[in-house]
């Protein structure tokens, strides 16, 4: 059962990671063909300013729901891979538990802009403005199974230490901070 959900999860942000795709090869398409056809033609493609703009809102929140589950987003660790176990759970309880918020606030706010999402319409594509800003729901809901996720293991014991410090470092910030600890020994 276990391997099927892992699969489902699996499956699902690999397709996430198709759409980003998807959604930067449309955009690159459009916008490098109506500079074309302006510039070579005198015409142009009506939507594709309108429609690049959208396919960019969905590129930024789907690419946010990748990074979040490979652990790819900004953070500081400063402090936090300095403190003794029980501090870096206590940390990243809090930093979870905050996020969790505030996608508990953006579903909310999503679904009270629902309304009047559904009857305003784009001007040259004509297309409810819900199909760009619903995608609030989908960002928040995600994120929030991710952030219950690692509070659920958190508080079941099931997380290692090194997944209490989420700042994944670059390769060479690791080698260096290893040879200052080298100096230092």
């Amino acid at each position: 059962m276990q391997q099927t959900i892992d699969a489902s999860i699996h499956w699902f942000f690999k397709l996430l990671e198709l759409l980003v795709v998807l959604c930067m090869v449309v955009m690159v398409v459009m916008v490098f063909g109506n500079v074309v056809l302006r510039y070579a033609f005198n015409s142009g493609i009506t939507v594709s300013d309108e429609m690049s703009r959208y396919f960019f809102i969905w590129l930024t929140y789907i690419g946010a729901m990748v990074a979040m589950r490979e652990g790819g987003h900004l953070g500081v660790d400063t402090l936090v891979k300095h403190l003794p176990l029980m501090g870096k759970k206590v940390c990243l309880f809090l930093s979870e538990s905050l996020m969790l918020f505030c996608n508990v606030l953006f579903f909310m706010g999503t679904w009270k802009m629902h309304e009047l999402q559904v009857s305003n319409v784009s001007p040259v594509v004509g297309i409810s403005m819900i199909w760009i800003y619903g995608i609030g729901y989908v960002v928040s809901v995600v994120m929030g199974i991710i952030n219950l996720n690692v509070l659920y293991r958190l508080l079941r014991g099931r997380i290692s230490e090194d997944e209490l410090v989420q700042v994944v470092e670059t390769e060479g910030l690791a080698d260096a901070e290893k040879k200052m600890h080298e100096v230092r020994a």
